[in-house]
């Protein structure tokens, strides 16, 4: 996790519950359900950060305002803790990159291929009629759920809608959230928006950490072809001197042999 200001534990329950304006009890029951994750103090005691404030006000408003139930609430904030995981595994990794760039680390590493190439999961390749079959959905919920934005399909030259293998995932999932267990439609967008942002945000931070790395290959392989720096040296040996004299010119320059 993250170590700014925001992840710091500081608030003792009594206070979180306080400014969330709900019962301790209530934070107690969210932190056995995996819903927030407070900090413990050197003696045990439960401490939550800014960080755990505002989930806590995510989960109100999920619950009061939009009526998501517990199980859609438990999706969210999962997806919500990946998040700040992989922000925290970014920022490690940056780190780790910098100290690297400062000379800690013995060589540059073998890069992955910076091609620009598409995941094959992301290629869009299956028209709505066979997309619906592979979910066992009919086709005008596809429709809908795509102006929901629930999902993202994409467009051939000829504006027909193709899906891709993370489509038919997203999909499946959403078919999961809704029958099995039970999350009325505005929890569906939350979870399928973080989803979004989580594929998003992967991506993007695979994307620099190769950049950062491609960086430290070309200045570790420009310091190591700089010429080096200029001093007095001493002369060659004039190989028409005999041996004898080839030494002592070497050991004492200037000086001449006798």
């Amino acid at each position: 996790m993250p170590a700014d200001s925001k992840h710091r534990p500081v608030y003792v329950i009594s206070v979180a519950a306080e400014l969330v304006d709900m019962h301790p009890q209530t934070l107690r029951l969210y932190e056995r359900k995996g819903l927030i994750r407070p900090g413990r103090s050197s003696g045990k005691t439960r401490l939550y950060s800014e960080r755990d404030i505002e989930h806590l006000r995510e989960i109100r408003r999920l619950t009061q305002e939009l009526g998501v139930n517990l199980a859609g609430v438990e999706e969210v904030m999962r997806l919500q803790h990946e998040l700040d995981d992989l922000q925290g595994e970014f920022e490690a990794e940056i780190e780790r990159i910098e100290d690297e760039l400062r000379g800690r680390a013995a060589s540059p590493q073998a890069l992955p291929a910076a091609d620009g190439r598409t995941d094959p999961k992301d290629r869009p390749v299956y028209v709505i009629s066979i997309a619906a079959e592979l979910v066992d959905m009919h086709p005008q919920t596809l429709r809908l759920y795509e102006r929901k934005q629930l999902i993202r399909p994409g467009r051939s030259s000829g504006k027909t809608r193709l899906y891709s293998e993370r489509d038919i995932e997203h999909l499946r999932e959403i078919r999961r959230l809704t029958q099995e267990l039970g999350v009325n439609l505005a929890g569906v967008e939350e979870i399928m928006r973080l989803r979004h942002e989580l594929d998003g945000a992967k991506f993007h931070m695979e994307g620099n950490v190769r950049r950062l790395q491609q960086d430290i290959t070309e200045r570790m392989t420009s310091w190591r072809t700089l010429p080096a720096p200029d001093g007095p040296r001493a002369e060659a040996p004039d190989p028409a001197q005999e041996p004898e004299e080839a030494e002592a010119a070497a050991a004492a320059p200037g000086v001449p042999a006798e």
